[in-house]
């Protein structure tokens, strides 16, 4: 992880670029080293800038988001594309990520938590806005069915990772699960890490698909 991230803002709206730049700058090892008012100027900027995360809008003229997200990817293969946009469309969302976007947040999204998803991109993880992985895990729960019996895992999960694991699934943050569950947000951090080094996941939504796969979010479930 470099001690600077760099960031190119991508969005034809240039007030919420200028309102992007000045509250990621206010962050510490994160700078924004460029814009582009649509996907067209982005894969210049890009190619010019090299920078280590793109924060791209989806409704842009002259190339959308979605279609810049791909020719990005396809011309620069480590790029790493957060998706920030007000949409949550089925064909977004699914098209975004099948562009290669390691992330797709909605942009009422908290400065924190838009910081803490571009860190995660950058250590190499994906990151998918609650209300999206509920649809990402829903239509793969379609096309993937569900094994009868839920797998054995080399080190079973308890009962609480079982509870964390189910509510994780449904898309809820770890202070979400923290609320519904009585517990402190850091143990919930923990659960949480503990259930993605034992079903063998590396991130929250890939956690969920694993978990459907091998049985574990059934209701009569037991550890």
């Amino acid at each position: 992880m470099p001690e600077t991230i760099r960031v190119l803002l991508v969005d034809d709206q240039r007030l919420m670029r200028e309102g992007l730049r000045t509250l990621l700058e206010l962050e510490p090892g994160v700078e924004v080293v460029g814009e582009a008012g649509n996907g067209e100027e982005a894969l210049t900027a890009y190619e010019r800038l090299r920078p280590d995360v793109v924060l791209m809008d989806v409704r842009m003229p002259v190339m959308d988001g979605v279609e810049a997200t791909r020719r990005l990817i396809g011309r620069f293969p480590g790029a790493r594309v957060i998706i920030l946009t007000t949409f949550d469309d089925d064909e977004y969302v699914f098209e975004g990520l099948r562009g290669g976007a390691l992330g797709y947040l909605l942009k009422d999204v908290s400065v924190h938590d838009l910081v803490e998803a571009i860190r995660t991109v950058m250590a190499g993880g994906v990151l998918i806005e609650p209300s999206v992985a509920r649809k990402v895990v829903a239509e793969l729960a379609r096309l993937r069915p569900t094994p009868s019996s839920p797998a054995r895992l080399p080190e079973p999960l308890s009962e609480r990772e079982h509870e964390v694991l189910r509510l994780l699934a449904e898309g809820l943050t770890n202070r979400e699960i923290a609320e519904r569950l009585y517990l402190a947000e850091g143990t919930v951090k923990n659960y949480v890490t503990n259930i993605l080094n034992k079903i063998g996941a590396r991130d929250r939504t890939q956690a969920a698909l694993r978990a459907r796969e091998l049985g574990l979010l059934a209701s009569d479930n037991t550890p």
